[in-house]
């Protein structure tokens, strides 16, 4: 029997297909690289995904587990080939308990549709990655995304109370629980969040739920230069205030998006900040009013505030189009979204600028200032040329030979996947990796779950 068959005879044959059309859909994600699995799994409960794994187990067969394939590190890239489980028909909203503030989720769900759930109820789910629409909560788990409101709110590990979890031998366990505290045993929770589907598939999570702030605001100002923005970012933070999420963009981003946006739609400037306030309408409208006074003092040349949902999405609006600016420019947009120390992010902003000059290919650099994770966008034409490739790939050496030298991280929220392989080893310590080593052994001892990745040879 082939593959297709042998599944067949343990799920739902509607949940197996090897359809071609299937296959290269679960191929990849939105990285550059892709690879056909052999056959894809469409698991609709946690059963159908422990009766897999125990059989791939059984049977020696790679799995590579995947969500909504928002990923940017080609992480659910089936390397190895074998099977694709995906999760993404796992939608179902179990529960959002008001007065437990908490909400049970399968790991296909929406990150927006949660949120939007949650807050039709008076509550609050604050990881707000950029692909919310699209990415799915498992997804979200598997990478402990982030997003411009970890500055106050914090990751999405922050927020995962209890899993339930099926290990590579078809074994279910849930760690956690429905506690806010829970300090019994160790923190297995935390082991599986932004584990990258390398140790066990998510298939339930408990996660916490916040009061919903009463009110938002928000504050865009224009400054002459990055260093400029930069500097009026340490103002904010000096001067006692802590925004819900705080965004930079430097020139190149703002003229990609003024291009496919219209110019009217950005004031002048070669470098912006974003921020924005919630909480109690009164404190907020006074605190709005302070920061806009402050970054008016330190040389932002225009500043535009927002009260209210509708007038703070409209700001957001164009933060969330940078992306999609940049790829509509006609480059290939290499997205690294590194992280320094706060106190480095001047010098990572003007380190951005010497890449463009030593390697010849523009750069554009945004994202979240407050947190130090800047996405650092090498902007390439004619990127499959040897040549052009090989430039790239030497100031992608030096942008991160530079952040682990100064402290900081080579991902913060994507993950490590196939896209950052290659720096791993340079970006933890020997022992660090054994022990990465020791823990995927213990877990998964046949190295059948998403192999291919960070941790092979």
């Amino acid at each position: 029997m082939t593959l297709t068959e042998q599944l067949r005879t343990i799920l739902p044959a509607e949940v197996v297909s090897d359809d071609t059309a299937v296959l290269a859909a679960h191929a990849g994600d939105k990285w550059f690289a892709a690879q056909s699995p052999a056959v894809v799994v469409q698991a609709e409960s946690t059963a159908h995904v422990a009766a897999t794994l125990r059989f791939a187990h059984e049977h020696g067969i790679p799995v590579t587990p995947r969500g909504a394939g928002y990923g940017y590190v080609g992480g659910v890239v089936p390397a190895r080939g074998g099977i694709a489980l995906s999760v993404a028909r796992m939608r179902t909203i179990r529960e959002i308990h008001p007065q437990d503030f908490v909400a049970v989720v399968e790991p296909g769900v929406i990150t927006g549709e949660l949120q939007a759930a949650a807050r039709a109820l008076g509550l609050f789910y604050p990881p707000d990655p950029a692909s919310l629409k699209n990415c799915s909560l498992g997804g979200n788990i598997a990478t402990n995304a982030g997003g411009p409101r970890c500055l106050k709110y914090g990751v999405t590990r922050n927020y995962v109370l209890g899993l339930e979890v099926v290990l590579m031998d078809g074994t279910v366990v849930r760690t956690g629980g429905r506690t806010h505290k829970n300090k019994t045993g160790f923190d297995l929770t935390g082991l599986f969040v932004g584990s990258e589907g390398m140790l066990g598939v998510v298939t339930e999570a408990t996660l916490k739920l916040l009061p919903h702030p009463p009110a938002r605001a928000a504050l865009a100002a224009a400054f002459v230069d990055v260093r400029a923005a930069a500097l009026g970012v340490e103002a904010i933070f000096a001067g006692g205030h802590l925004p819900a999420a705080l965004e930079i963009a430097d020139a190149f981003t703002l003229r990609a998006a003024r291009a496919h946006l219209g110019a009217g739609r950005l004031p002048a400037g070669d470098a912006h900040i974003l921020l924005e306030l919630d909480g109690q309408p009164a404190a907020i409208q006074h605190e709005l009013e302070a920061l806009a006074e402050l970054l008016r003092g330190r040389g932002a040349q225009h500043v535009r505030t927002a009260f209210g949902d509708a007038e703070v999405e409209e700001l957001w609006a164009l933060r969330r189009a940078f992306s999609e600016s940049l790829k509509a420019s006609g480059l290939t947009k290499l997205n690294e979204d590194v992280t320094v120390p706060r106190g480095r992010v001047v010098d990572l902003m003007e380190f951005a600028a010497e890449l463009e000059r030593r390697h010849g290919h523009a750069v554009a650099s945004f994202g979240h200032a407050g947190d130090g994770n800047i996405h650092v966008n090498i902007m390439a034409a004619n990127y499959q040329d040897p040549v052009v490739h090989a430039q790239v790939e030497a100031g992608l050496d030096d942008l991160f030979r530079q952040v682990i030298a100064w402290g900081g991280a080579i991902t913060g929220e994507h993950g490590i996947g196939l896209a950052k392989k290659r720096w791993w080893r340079q970006a933890v310590s020997p022992e660090n990796h054994a022990l990465h080593l020791a823990v995927k052994q213990a877990l998964d001892p046949k190295g059948l779950l998403n192999p291919g990745k960070f941790l092979d040879p």
